[in-house]
Protein backbone atom coordinates (compact mmCIF):
# COMPACT_ATOMS: atom_id res chain seq x y z
CA UNK A 1 0.00 0.00 0.00
CA UNK A 2 1.34 3.45 -0.90
CA UNK A 3 2.42 5.66 1.94
CA UNK A 4 -0.18 8.36 2.52
CA UNK A 5 2.32 10.65 4.27
CA UNK A 6 4.81 10.75 1.41
CA UNK A 7 4.85 14.36 0.12
CA UNK A 8 3.95 14.93 -3.50
CA UNK A 9 6.59 16.07 -5.97
CA UNK A 10 6.68 19.83 -6.61
CA UNK A 11 5.47 21.19 -9.95
CA UNK A 12 8.20 21.01 -12.58
CA UNK A 13 10.23 18.28 -10.89
CA UNK A 14 9.12 15.50 -13.25
CA UNK A 15 10.16 17.56 -16.30
CA UNK A 16 13.56 18.31 -14.75
CA UNK A 17 14.08 14.63 -13.85
CA UNK A 18 13.19 13.57 -17.38
CA UNK A 19 15.63 16.08 -18.88
CA UNK A 20 18.47 14.81 -16.68
CA UNK A 21 17.62 11.15 -17.32
CA UNK A 22 17.65 11.59 -21.11
CA UNK A 23 20.89 13.58 -20.92
CA UNK A 24 22.64 10.89 -18.90
CA UNK A 25 21.36 8.07 -21.10
CA UNK A 26 22.98 9.89 -24.00
CA UNK A 27 26.20 10.19 -22.00
CA UNK A 28 26.01 6.47 -21.18
CA UNK A 29 25.67 5.69 -24.89
CA UNK A 30 28.77 7.68 -25.85
CA UNK A 31 31.27 6.98 -23.09
CA UNK A 32 31.80 3.18 -23.31
CA UNK A 33 32.32 3.13 -27.08
CA UNK A 34 34.42 6.31 -27.40
CA UNK A 35 37.91 4.79 -26.82
CA UNK A 36 37.22 2.07 -29.42
CA UNK A 37 35.78 4.63 -31.84
CA UNK A 38 38.99 6.65 -31.56
CA UNK A 39 40.90 3.72 -33.07
CA UNK A 40 39.42 4.54 -36.51
CA UNK A 41 41.66 7.66 -36.37
CA UNK A 42 44.75 5.56 -35.51
CA UNK A 43 44.63 6.76 -31.91
CA UNK A 44 46.64 4.66 -29.48
CA UNK A 45 45.54 3.92 -25.90
CA UNK A 46 47.10 7.11 -24.51
CA UNK A 47 45.45 9.30 -27.15
CA UNK A 48 42.12 7.53 -26.65
CA UNK A 49 42.35 8.22 -22.91
CA UNK A 50 43.05 11.89 -23.66
CA UNK A 51 39.96 12.05 -25.87
CA UNK A 52 37.85 10.72 -22.99
CA UNK A 53 39.51 13.13 -20.53
CA UNK A 54 38.89 16.10 -22.85
CA UNK A 55 35.19 16.01 -21.96
CA UNK A 56 35.93 16.37 -18.24
CA UNK A 57 38.58 19.04 -18.86
CA UNK A 58 36.10 21.18 -20.79
CA UNK A 59 33.45 20.61 -18.13
CA UNK A 60 35.94 21.63 -15.43
CA UNK A 61 36.37 25.03 -17.09
CA UNK A 62 32.79 25.63 -18.20
CA UNK A 63 30.64 24.36 -15.31
CA UNK A 64 31.19 27.32 -12.93
CA UNK A 65 30.53 29.76 -15.78
CA UNK A 66 27.23 28.08 -16.67
CA UNK A 67 26.28 28.00 -12.99
CA UNK A 68 26.85 31.75 -12.57
CA UNK A 69 24.93 32.38 -15.78
CA UNK A 70 21.97 30.38 -14.44
CA UNK A 71 21.97 32.60 -11.34
CA UNK A 72 21.85 35.66 -13.61
CA UNK A 73 19.46 34.72 -16.45
CA UNK A 74 17.59 31.71 -15.03
CA UNK A 75 17.86 27.92 -15.05
CA UNK A 76 15.62 27.17 -18.03
CA UNK A 77 17.55 28.96 -20.80
CA UNK A 78 20.88 27.63 -19.53
CA UNK A 79 19.53 24.07 -19.38
CA UNK A 80 18.18 24.31 -22.93
CA UNK A 81 21.47 25.81 -24.19
CA UNK A 82 23.42 22.99 -22.53
CA UNK A 83 21.24 20.35 -24.20
CA UNK A 84 21.67 22.03 -27.60
CA UNK A 85 25.44 22.04 -27.04
CA UNK A 86 25.37 18.33 -26.19
CA UNK A 87 23.43 17.71 -29.41
CA UNK A 88 26.10 19.49 -31.45
CA UNK A 89 28.94 17.72 -29.62
CA UNK A 90 27.50 14.23 -30.14
CA UNK A 91 26.67 14.96 -33.77
CA UNK A 92 30.18 16.25 -34.48
CA UNK A 93 31.62 13.15 -32.78
CA UNK A 94 29.69 10.92 -35.18
CA UNK A 95 30.57 13.06 -38.21
CA UNK A 96 34.25 13.49 -37.34
CA UNK A 97 36.62 12.67 -40.17
CA UNK A 98 39.85 13.66 -38.46
CA UNK A 99 41.34 13.35 -34.99
CA UNK A 100 41.38 17.10 -34.36
CA UNK A 101 37.64 17.29 -35.08
CA UNK A 102 37.01 14.43 -32.64
CA UNK A 103 38.88 16.37 -29.93
CA UNK A 104 36.92 19.53 -30.80
CA UNK A 105 33.63 17.61 -30.61
CA UNK A 106 34.45 16.35 -27.13
CA UNK A 107 35.33 19.90 -26.03
CA UNK A 108 31.93 21.12 -27.25
CA UNK A 109 30.14 18.25 -25.53
CA UNK A 110 32.09 18.67 -22.28
CA UNK A 111 31.61 22.43 -22.18
CA UNK A 112 27.86 21.79 -22.55
CA UNK A 113 27.79 19.02 -19.95
CA UNK A 114 26.27 21.04 -17.15
CA UNK A 115 22.62 20.02 -17.39
CA UNK A 116 22.84 18.03 -14.15
CA UNK A 117 24.16 20.83 -11.94
CA UNK A 118 21.67 23.34 -13.43
CA UNK A 119 18.86 20.86 -12.79
CA UNK A 120 20.12 20.45 -9.20
CA UNK A 121 19.93 24.22 -8.78
CA UNK A 122 16.43 24.26 -10.27
CA UNK A 123 15.24 21.49 -7.94
CA UNK A 124 16.73 23.38 -5.00
CA UNK A 125 14.77 26.46 -6.08
CA UNK A 126 11.42 24.65 -5.84
CA UNK A 127 12.13 22.31 -2.91
CA UNK A 128 11.68 23.09 0.75
CA UNK A 129 14.83 22.55 2.86
CA UNK A 130 13.25 19.43 4.40
CA UNK A 131 12.36 17.90 1.02
CA UNK A 132 15.55 18.92 -0.77
CA UNK A 133 17.75 15.90 0.07
CA UNK A 134 15.04 13.43 -1.04
CA UNK A 135 14.45 15.28 -4.31
CA UNK A 136 18.18 15.56 -5.02
CA UNK A 137 18.42 11.83 -4.36
CA UNK A 138 15.64 11.17 -6.86
CA UNK A 139 17.44 13.39 -9.36
CA UNK A 140 20.66 11.49 -8.72
CA UNK A 141 18.88 8.23 -9.55
CA UNK A 142 18.98 9.39 -13.16
CA UNK A 143 22.72 8.67 -13.03
CA UNK A 144 22.03 5.03 -12.31
CA UNK A 145 19.46 4.91 -15.11
CA UNK A 146 22.01 6.30 -17.57
CA UNK A 147 24.60 3.85 -16.25
CA UNK A 148 22.27 0.95 -17.11
CA UNK A 149 20.29 2.05 -20.18
CA UNK A 150 22.97 4.00 -22.03
CA UNK A 151 25.47 1.17 -22.57
CA UNK A 152 22.66 -1.23 -23.55
CA UNK A 153 21.37 1.16 -26.22
CA UNK A 154 24.90 1.91 -27.38
CA UNK A 155 25.89 -1.72 -27.69
CA UNK A 156 22.83 -2.50 -29.83
CA UNK A 157 23.33 0.60 -32.00
CA UNK A 158 27.00 -0.26 -32.56
CA UNK A 159 25.90 -3.43 -34.36
CA UNK A 160 24.67 -1.22 -37.19
CA UNK A 161 27.60 1.21 -37.38
CA UNK A 162 30.31 2.56 -35.11
CA UNK A 163 28.95 6.07 -35.79
CA UNK A 164 25.31 5.24 -35.06
CA UNK A 165 25.54 5.44 -31.23
CA UNK A 166 26.67 9.07 -31.48
CA UNK A 167 23.84 9.94 -33.85
CA UNK A 168 21.36 8.35 -31.44
CA UNK A 169 22.88 10.32 -28.55
CA UNK A 170 22.58 13.52 -30.62
CA UNK A 171 18.95 12.70 -31.42
CA UNK A 172 18.18 12.13 -27.75
CA UNK A 173 19.78 15.46 -26.81
CA UNK A 174 17.87 17.31 -29.53
CA UNK A 175 14.56 15.77 -28.45
CA UNK A 176 15.48 16.56 -24.85
CA UNK A 177 16.08 20.24 -25.71
CA UNK A 178 12.65 20.43 -27.37
CA UNK A 179 10.97 18.75 -24.40
CA UNK A 180 12.77 21.05 -21.96
CA UNK A 181 11.64 24.08 -23.98
CA UNK A 182 8.04 22.88 -23.86
CA UNK A 183 7.79 21.52 -20.31
CA UNK A 184 10.54 22.76 -17.96
CA UNK A 185 9.42 25.83 -16.00
CA UNK A 186 11.67 28.67 -14.88
CA UNK A 187 12.36 28.17 -11.17
CA UNK A 188 14.80 30.98 -10.36
CA UNK A 189 12.25 33.77 -10.30
CA UNK A 190 14.09 36.09 -7.86
CA UNK A 191 17.18 36.49 -10.04
CA UNK A 192 16.39 40.05 -11.17
CA UNK A 193 16.30 41.47 -7.65
CA UNK A 194 19.91 40.73 -6.73
CA UNK A 195 23.19 41.07 -8.60
CA UNK A 196 25.42 38.03 -8.88
CA UNK A 197 28.56 38.62 -6.75
CA UNK A 198 31.95 38.90 -8.39
CA UNK A 199 34.21 35.82 -8.40
CA UNK A 200 36.38 37.38 -5.68
CA UNK A 201 33.44 38.16 -3.41
CA UNK A 202 31.89 34.77 -4.06
CA UNK A 203 35.10 32.92 -3.19
CA UNK A 204 35.47 35.01 -0.04
CA UNK A 205 31.89 34.17 0.98
CA UNK A 206 32.40 30.53 0.04
CA UNK A 207 35.43 30.29 2.29
CA UNK A 208 33.51 31.71 5.23
CA UNK A 209 30.52 29.41 4.66
CA UNK A 210 32.59 26.23 4.41
CA UNK A 211 31.84 25.87 0.70
CA UNK A 212 35.49 25.47 -0.27
CA UNK A 213 35.77 22.51 2.09
CA UNK A 214 32.70 20.95 0.45
CA UNK A 215 34.09 21.56 -3.04
CA UNK A 216 37.30 19.88 -1.87
CA UNK A 217 35.20 16.94 -0.69
CA UNK A 218 33.72 16.72 -4.20
CA UNK A 219 37.20 16.72 -5.76
CA UNK A 220 38.68 14.12 -3.42
CA UNK A 221 35.61 11.87 -3.49
CA UNK A 222 35.30 11.88 -7.28
CA UNK A 223 39.04 11.27 -7.69
CA UNK A 224 38.75 8.18 -5.49
CA UNK A 225 35.52 6.86 -6.99
CA UNK A 226 36.50 7.43 -10.61
CA UNK A 227 39.78 5.58 -9.99
CA UNK A 228 37.57 2.66 -8.93
CA UNK A 229 35.28 3.05 -11.96
CA UNK A 230 38.20 3.28 -14.36
CA UNK A 231 39.88 0.11 -13.13
CA UNK A 232 36.94 -2.09 -12.07
CA UNK A 233 36.80 -3.97 -15.37
CA UNK A 234 40.54 -4.64 -15.14
CA UNK A 235 40.12 -5.85 -11.55
CA UNK A 236 37.28 -8.23 -12.42
CA UNK A 237 39.33 -9.67 -15.28
CA UNK A 238 42.56 -9.97 -13.32
CA UNK A 239 41.13 -11.59 -10.17
CA UNK A 240 38.14 -13.54 -11.43
CA UNK A 241 38.73 -13.84 -15.21
CA UNK A 242 35.19 -12.67 -15.94
CA UNK A 243 33.95 -12.54 -19.52
CA UNK A 244 32.90 -9.22 -21.07
CA UNK A 245 29.22 -10.05 -20.60
CA UNK A 246 29.74 -10.63 -16.88
CA UNK A 247 31.64 -7.35 -16.56
CA UNK A 248 28.81 -5.47 -18.29
CA UNK A 249 26.39 -7.24 -15.96
CA UNK A 250 28.35 -6.10 -12.92
CA UNK A 251 28.21 -2.48 -14.07
CA UNK A 252 24.48 -2.83 -14.69
CA UNK A 253 23.92 -4.20 -11.17
CA UNK A 254 25.89 -1.27 -9.76
CA UNK A 255 23.68 1.15 -11.71
CA UNK A 256 20.50 -0.52 -10.45
CA UNK A 257 21.87 -0.43 -6.91
CA UNK A 258 22.53 3.31 -7.18
CA UNK A 259 18.96 3.88 -8.35
CA UNK A 260 17.57 1.95 -5.38
CA UNK A 261 19.78 3.74 -2.86
CA UNK A 262 18.99 7.20 -4.19
CA UNK A 263 15.25 6.60 -4.40
CA UNK A 264 14.75 4.59 -1.19
CA UNK A 265 17.64 5.22 1.21
CA UNK A 266 18.76 8.84 0.81
CA UNK A 267 15.65 10.58 2.14
CA UNK A 268 15.20 8.52 5.34
CA UNK A 269 18.96 8.55 6.06
CA UNK A 270 19.30 12.33 5.83
CA UNK A 271 16.03 12.85 7.72
CA UNK A 272 17.46 10.77 10.55
CA UNK A 273 21.09 11.91 10.60
CA UNK A 274 21.08 15.34 8.99
CA UNK A 275 23.03 16.27 5.88
CA UNK A 276 26.51 16.63 7.38
CA UNK A 277 26.44 13.45 9.47
CA UNK A 278 24.93 11.53 6.56
CA UNK A 279 27.75 12.79 4.32
CA UNK A 280 30.46 11.81 6.81
CA UNK A 281 28.86 8.41 7.35
CA UNK A 282 28.50 7.70 3.63
CA UNK A 283 32.12 8.66 2.99
CA UNK A 284 33.18 6.30 5.77
CA UNK A 285 31.12 3.46 4.25
CA UNK A 286 32.66 4.13 0.82
CA UNK A 287 36.16 4.11 2.33
CA UNK A 288 35.40 0.74 3.94
CA UNK A 289 34.32 -0.65 0.58
CA UNK A 290 37.55 0.55 -1.04
CA UNK A 291 39.60 -0.97 1.77
CA UNK A 292 37.93 -4.35 1.20
CA UNK A 293 38.79 -4.21 -2.50
CA UNK A 294 42.50 -3.62 -1.89
CA UNK A 295 43.55 -7.16 -0.80
CA UNK A 296 43.14 -10.18 -3.07
CA UNK A 297 40.06 -11.60 -1.32
CA UNK A 298 37.28 -14.06 -2.09
CA UNK A 299 34.37 -13.28 -4.36
CA UNK A 300 31.89 -12.83 -1.51
CA UNK A 301 34.12 -10.14 0.03
CA UNK A 302 34.19 -8.43 -3.37
CA UNK A 303 30.38 -8.49 -3.38
CA UNK A 304 30.26 -6.88 0.09
CA UNK A 305 32.77 -4.24 -1.02
CA UNK A 306 30.70 -3.34 -4.08
CA UNK A 307 27.53 -3.16 -1.96
CA UNK A 308 29.26 -0.75 0.45
CA UNK A 309 30.50 1.38 -2.44
CA UNK A 310 27.03 1.60 -3.98
CA UNK A 311 25.46 2.48 -0.63
CA UNK A 312 28.12 5.04 0.29
CA UNK A 313 28.35 6.79 -3.07
CA UNK A 314 24.57 6.73 -3.50
CA UNK A 315 24.12 8.77 -0.31
CA UNK A 316 27.23 10.94 -0.73
CA UNK A 317 26.17 12.72 -3.93
CA UNK A 318 22.77 14.12 -2.82
CA UNK A 319 23.96 14.82 0.74
CA UNK A 320 26.92 16.81 -0.59
CA UNK A 321 24.78 18.71 -3.12
CA UNK A 322 22.22 19.56 -0.44
CA UNK A 323 24.95 20.90 1.86
CA UNK A 324 26.40 22.99 -0.97
CA UNK A 325 22.97 24.50 -1.69
CA UNK A 326 22.43 25.19 2.01
CA UNK A 327 25.76 27.05 2.29
CA UNK A 328 25.42 28.91 -1.02
CA UNK A 329 22.10 30.70 -0.51
CA UNK A 330 21.09 32.80 -3.52
CA UNK A 331 24.15 31.81 -5.60
CA UNK A 332 23.40 28.10 -5.57
CA UNK A 333 23.80 27.81 -9.35
CA UNK A 334 27.39 29.05 -9.21
CA UNK A 335 28.14 26.90 -6.15
CA UNK A 336 26.80 23.73 -7.77
CA UNK A 337 28.79 24.63 -10.88
CA UNK A 338 31.93 24.79 -8.72
CA UNK A 339 31.07 21.39 -7.26
CA UNK A 340 30.56 19.90 -10.75
CA UNK A 341 33.83 21.48 -11.89
CA UNK A 342 35.65 19.84 -8.99
CA UNK A 343 34.03 16.52 -9.85
CA UNK A 344 35.13 16.89 -13.47
CA UNK A 345 38.72 17.49 -12.34
CA UNK A 346 38.44 14.35 -10.20
CA UNK A 347 37.31 12.40 -13.28
CA UNK A 348 40.52 13.48 -15.01
CA UNK A 349 42.86 12.68 -12.14
CA UNK A 350 41.20 9.50 -10.82
CA UNK A 351 41.24 7.19 -13.86
CA UNK A 352 44.76 8.27 -14.84
CA UNK A 353 46.17 7.79 -11.34
CA UNK A 354 44.21 4.57 -10.81
CA UNK A 355 45.46 3.10 -14.07
CA UNK A 356 49.07 3.97 -13.28
CA UNK A 357 48.83 2.45 -9.79
CA UNK A 358 47.10 -0.68 -11.12
CA UNK A 359 49.67 -1.29 -13.84
CA UNK A 360 52.93 -0.23 -12.19
CA UNK A 361 52.49 -0.61 -8.42
CA UNK A 362 49.92 -3.31 -7.74
CA UNK A 363 46.35 -4.39 -8.46
CA UNK A 364 45.03 -3.40 -5.05
CA UNK A 365 46.78 -0.06 -4.79
CA UNK A 366 44.14 2.15 -6.50
CA UNK A 367 41.60 1.08 -3.88
CA UNK A 368 43.93 1.39 -0.90
CA UNK A 369 44.87 4.90 -1.96
CA UNK A 370 41.19 5.69 -2.60
CA UNK A 371 40.33 4.57 0.94
CA UNK A 372 42.93 7.00 2.32
CA UNK A 373 41.58 9.83 0.15
CA UNK A 374 38.05 9.16 1.39
CA UNK A 375 39.27 9.30 4.99
CA UNK A 376 40.68 12.76 4.15
CA UNK A 377 37.28 13.66 2.68
CA UNK A 378 35.60 12.74 5.99
CA UNK A 379 37.88 15.24 7.73
CA UNK A 380 37.09 17.93 5.15
CA UNK A 381 33.36 17.29 5.58
CA UNK A 382 33.71 17.65 9.33
CA UNK A 383 35.37 21.07 8.83
CA UNK A 384 32.60 22.38 6.57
Amino acid sequence: MARADRPSLPAGFAALWGAVALDLIGFGIVLPILPVYAERFDAGPATAAMIVATFSAAQFVAAPLWGRLSDRVGRRPVLIAALIGSTIGSLLTGLAGALWLLFFARVVDGASGTAYSVAQAAVSDIASPAARPRLLGLLGAAFGLGFVAGPIIGSVAALGSDRLPFYIAAGLSAANAVLAYRSVPETHTERSSKAVPSWRNQLRAASGAGLLSLVSVALVTMTAFSAFEGTLALLLDARFELEASSIYGTFAVIGIGLVLVQTRVVGPTIDRLGEQRALMGSLTVTAAGMALLAPDAAGWIMAIALALLVLGQGVTSPALASLVVDRAGDTRGAALGMQQSAGALGRIIGPAAGGLLFEHVGIGWPYGVAAVLLAVAVGLAARA
